[in-house]
């Protein structure tokens, strides 16, 4: 592909309209509409959402109509691209009375002196005449130039004198239109000794300062403080602010990544620039390093030398707040394929958006983000029954509800046709070209052509090439990819990297970076905390519960096996009851009791982990909480296993006479103890399917171990062996909840009377009150322990850097 300009000859302009005024830089694209998050917003039921876009080409402003509804007029004409420059009117939706919008040139004032800088109060919107470029830059930003966000200000505003509130809310004295900000977000401070600070406002997603998150803080001359997508910098006597809208550059310096000690290399000192509204395809033989790379890009696994500049900023130093701006697609789906492509997004939207902000708003996103993926059609379809490409761009939806500026995505095309390949990667080029930066990591070599740069990386974690995709196969040497990845698999005399270090590629595209090279090593590690959590934990809570109730309603394999068990097993122990306990009938049924209620239990739970791990993994990156995801499962799983239990036992005693001592129980009636004890055995048996299923590496493993489960809960409930006494059994018994449950009916029927004899001769069946605790008691203590257990090792599976 030919090459993109970098920078335009188009002077700065000012825009002005009835709301305020826009100092429009070259090289950026300015959106007008109703759409809240557009960078013109004109507040008309004659415009249209996306009505039109100025932009420069060719070294001049244009106006283009995208096309709306009421049409977009200049000069007095209605027009669908027009050049435009100093003094144009552009009017939207009318010709005579439509909203106007003047264009002008970029004015140059000196600031005010003395008392009425301090006096200055800050308007909604900033005037040109505060419009000038500064000399001053934010101090974690060190080429701004190079930058999309920071090369100029979006707006600047007169410091002000009095306390400012920021926030989504119209009521604001500074609003933000970010769905990430929280109504009212944070408070900037003018103290009496003429410093200001930060305050955070209780809100959602966080207030950083030099990207760190801070409650409160002192903000000094060329800090950062970040909200949403915004940014804020005090210089001279402005408060300017810098808007991150997806343009934004990426600088990959001197990565490198080595385990064992040093003594596997997976990524060796990897340098490149990614522009902006650059579409990067990385590809590379097995074993290249190209997760690797993908995880150290993302913070997720950080790199352990080297800098990731993210639009001149430190990607790991400042990652507490940049984190948020990162879309990540992996290989896997990251939704539930069972509920449909509206509600994934909007259960999704519940968890990542703030709390306060409204289901209208919420709705809103959601719907353009299906339109822009055009999902349309296909909204309120199962995603499972969708093709693989479709699937695809459901999952990069969920991604762009955040609108993320960069957006990686670990082998998009995998599995799919080469028909289905190029349009997933068409579809990539169009969201780069809409203003992000997208990184593709690929085995597929069919549409490289649609990418504007190629990163090749050979064994070991090296740079073989980087530049414009049509180039590569002439700088190999190689008619096509096969022969090539089968070069470097096979050359091992030939090395790549060293022959693109004195390539004049390398001098073309990645020596000749602006950005300067920084040593990440040599700074201090700062602690990175855990993601904030966008809904509180009880938010979370509901909407987990809610999303997991749908997805096991649309399950009909699992209603049938949940309706199926409990009536099967109970009509098994009905059969062996008969209509009384005796001393033929009453042990064997207590036994089929126990199995029913482990099998209910851990069968409902032994796959509902690892089949989520996919899941689970990005949604914790992304600020879920880990304990209010055990608990939805456990909330949900455990209403299901306790009336499953309930069935259970009903089905099989209801009716029968259970022979326990003058028809009473210990200290109640014995049907309702002994349903009691299955049901707190079903749910023990529910935890340990979820300490298997978060053990386990994979779904397939979790029948056998299932088996296994059950088989140890019938040998060492105390009904076929003799436990009390026996050294090493009994104790090893104590961690079976079969054990306790089984002793706990026995305790209700008095066992020993119905059954006499020395295999029932065991003090866990005595018919007494503090025995009977004792055993429920215990299934209780081993819940506990093992929600420990699973927390601990769900804790295993989430990003490294969130284990820090």
């Amino acid at each position: 592909m030919g090459e993109r300009p970098v920078a335009s000859t188009a002077p700065e302009l000012v825009l002005e309209t009835d709301g305020g005024s826009t100092l429009m830089s070259p090289g950026r694209v300015y959106h007008v509409g109703r759409d809240p998050t557009s960078e013109i917003v004109l507040d008309d039921a004659r415009v249209s959402w996306h009505h039109a876009i100025l932009r420069t080409e060719a070294g001049h402003w244009t106006v283009q109509d995208a096309h709306s509804t009421n049409g977009t007029y200049a000069d007095g004409h209605r027009v669908h691209a027009w050049d435009v420059g100093p003094g144009t009117v552009i009017r939207f939706g009318n010709p005579a009375d439509g909203p106007r919008a003047v264009l002008t040139e970029l004015p140059v004032a000196e600031p005010p002196a003395g008392p009425a800088r301090a006096a200055a109060a800050v308007p909604p919107v900033a005037r040109p005449a505060t419009l000038r470029p500064s000399a001053a830059h934010p101090s974690a930003v060190s080429v701004p130039a190079a930058t999309g966000t920071f090369r100029q200000p979006t707006s600047v505003r007169p410091l002000p004198a009095r306390t400012v509130r920021i926030g989504r809310a119209a009521d604001n004295d500074l609003v933000i239109d970010d769905l990430v900000v929280s109504r009212r977000h944070a408070e900037l401070r003018a103290r009496p000794d003429g410093t200001y600070e930060i305050a955070d406002l209780g809100s959602h997603n966080g207030t950083y300062l030099n990207g760190s998150r801070v409650t409160r803080a002192q903000v000094n001359e060329n800090d950062i403080v970040g909200i949403g997508h915004s940014t804020f910098c005090l210089v001279g006597d402005q408060l300017q602010e810098f808007v991150d809208s997806g343009e934004v550059s990426l600088d990959v310096q001197d990565l490198a990544v080595s385990v064992d000690d040093g003594r596997k290399v997976l990524l060796d000192h990897v340098s490149f620039p990614v522009g902006e509204r650059c579409l990067l395809a990385v590809v590379g033989p097995s074993g290249a390093g190209k997760s690797t790379l993908l995880n150290a890009l993302t913070g997720l696994r950080p790199a352990g030398h080297g800098t990731v500049l993210y639009d001149g900023r430190d990607l790991y130093r400042d990652y507490a707040e940049l984190r948020s701006r990162i879309g990540l697609v992996p290989q896997d789906d990251i939704l539930h394929l069972q509920l449909t492509v509206r509600a994934a997004l909007r259960y999704a939207a519940e968890l990542r958006f703030p709390g306060d902000t409204g289901q209208a708003e919420r709705e809103a996103r959601v719907e353009e983000v299906i339109g822009e993926l055009g999902l349309e059609q296909r909204a309120d379809q199962p995603i499972h029954t969708l093709s693989g490409g479709q699937r695809k761009r459901v999952n990069v939806a969920l991604e762009l509800l955040t609108k993320p500026s960069l957006l990686f995505l670990d082998e998009p095309t995998s599995g799919l046709d080469p028909g289905m390949d190029r349009s997933v990667m068409h579809r990539l080029r169009r969201l780069a070209d809409d203003g992000r930066t997208v990184i593709v990591v690929t085995h597929s070599v069919l549409s490289l052509d649609v990418c504007d740069r190629l990163l090749v990386l050979a064994p070991g974690g090296r740079v073989a090439y980087y530049g414009p995709p049509d180039d590569a196969l002439g700088f190999f040497g190689f008619d096509d990819w096969p022969e090539a990845f089968e070069a470097f698999e096979n050359d091992k005399s030939r090395d790549w990297a060293a022959e693109f270090r004195t390539s004049t590629h390398q001098q073309q595209y990645i020596a000749s970076s602006p950005q300067p090279r920084l040593d990440r090593d040599r700074q201090p590690e700062r602690f990175t905390p855990p993601p904030p959590t966008a809904q509180g934990w009880g938010a979370q809570l509901s909407t987990l519960v809610r999303r997991y109730t749908s997805v096991l309603s649309a399950d009909r394999t699992f209603i049938l096996i949940m309706v199926a068990l409990p009536f099967g097993m109970g009509a098994m122990a009905r059969g062996l009851a008969g209509s009384k306990f005796t001393q033929e009938t009453a042990i064997d049924a207590l036994l089929v009791l126990c199995v029913g209620g482990v099998l209910t239990g851990a069968a409902n739970a032994v796959r509902e982990l690892v089949k989520e791990r996919v899941i689970y993994r990005r949604e914790r990156a992304v600020g879920l909480s880990r304990s209010a995801y055990l608990m939805s499962k456990v909330v949900v799983l455990g209403v299901i296993t306790v009336v499953q239990a309930v069935v259970l036992t009903l089905v099989a005693l209801l009716g029968v006479d259970l022979s326990a001592p003058g028809g009473n129980g210990v200290v109640m009636p014995p049907l309702l103890e002994i349903t009691l004890a299955v049901a707190l055995l079903s749910f023990t048996a529910m935890m340990f399917g979820l300490l298997i299923s978060a053990l386990v590496p994979k779904e397939e493993v979790t029948m056998p171990l299932l088996v296994l489960l059950t088989m140890v809960q019938v040998v060492f409930c105390g009904a076929l062996l003799k436990l009390d006494g026996v050294v090493g059994l009994e104790q090893f018994a104590w961690l079976v909840p079969a054990r306790w449950a089984f002793a706990a009916m026995a305790d209700t029927v008095a066992i020993a009377r119905i059954v006499p004899g020395p295999d029932t001769a065991d003090a866990m069946f005595e018919h007494a009150t503090g025995v009977w605790l004792l055993n429920m008691g215990m299934m209780v203590v081993l819940c506990a322990a093992l929600w420990i257990a699973v927390a601990l090792l769900l804790r295993r599976h989430e990003p490294a850097v969130m284990r820090k």
